[in-house]
């Protein structure tokens, strides 16, 4: 078998993280604020084009300029700081909300993990997410399934976020795989532009945050993982039934590096 390894980004494609938890905690620590504004779904997906939750608040404040109120002081004092301490809040927020069970694995997404470790072939999350908020989803937002992840690589982990490469090269990395061994599922053309800068073969599983983006440079483009009772069809690339299985993103690598097979 060529494939080594599943490289798993987090928000959006292991969980809606982003609809069912980031969003509402922001909103919910703008609202313990004080602030009367609130990030609405379609703001929201355009600040998902920022590579995580510091950039989107300093994007917003400084593109939008909303009214901060009582905020306003402390934003122009130390404007990181300010940042920080909200990005904090909304993090303890969107940690209760994963604790609570608010945000539920994709359909696909145990199924095609529990493939992979049958097959020996390895698990990573490769993600810009914060250790804490990856450390939330293992221990609550992924339960019996936390043990079968061989290595996580954060935001914290590497010296640029996607879209840069940095994090798949570092998880190449600390493998010890070569980049045609892997296969990248991502939601998003940002992280589709960094898998693929590291050279991965990639997946995508569109969600309501991404169906607009641009997925020309994958391989196979899908509305979800599906399953056996809850099937979904393939936008580009083929599937042997109507849900993702390892043998499909076999062939596809397969194909893609004929070599090596």
């Amino acid at each position: 078998m060529i494939l080594r390894a599943l490289l798993l980004d987090v928000d959006g494609t292991l969980a809606d993280t982003e609809s069912y938890g980031h969003r509402p905690a922001y909103n919910q620590a703008f609202r313990q604020l004080g602030l009367k504004f609130r990030w609405s779904p379609r703001l929201y997906r355009k600040l998902l084009a920022q590579p995580g939750g510091r950039e989107r608040l300093t994007y917003y404040l400084r593109q939008y300029q909303p009214e901060l109120g009582a905020q306003a002081f402390a934003v122009r004092s130390d404007e990181a700081a300010w940042v920080d301490s909200v990005h904090e809040l909304k993090s303890r927020y969107f940690r209760a909300y994963v604790r609570k069970g608010k945000v539920p694995l994709r359909p696909g997404i145990a199924r095609l993990i529990a493939e992979a470790k049958a097959a020996g072939v390895k698990v990573a999350l490769v993600s810009n997410a914060s250790p804490e908020s990856l450390s939330a989803m293992l221990s609550h937002g992924m339960p019996g399934l936390a043990e079968q992840v061989d290595l996580i690589v954060s935001g914290a982990d590497v010296a640029a976020k996607k879209p840069a490469p940095d994090s798949y090269l570092h998880a190449l990395s600390r493998l010890n795989l070569k980049a045609w061994q892997c296969i990248a599922v991502e939601d998003s053309a940002m992280g589709l532009q960094a898998a693929t800068a590291a050279g991965i073969t990639t997946i995508i599983t569109r969600n309501e945050n991404t169906l607009d983006d641009d997925f020309s440079a994958a391989s196979m483009v899908l509305d979800g993982l599906g399953e056996p009772e809850s099937p979904i069809s393939a936008i580009r690339g083929e599937l042997e039934r109507g849900w993702l299985t390892l043998a499909d993103a076999q062939a596809m690598l397969a194909t893609r590096h004929p070599q090596a097979a």
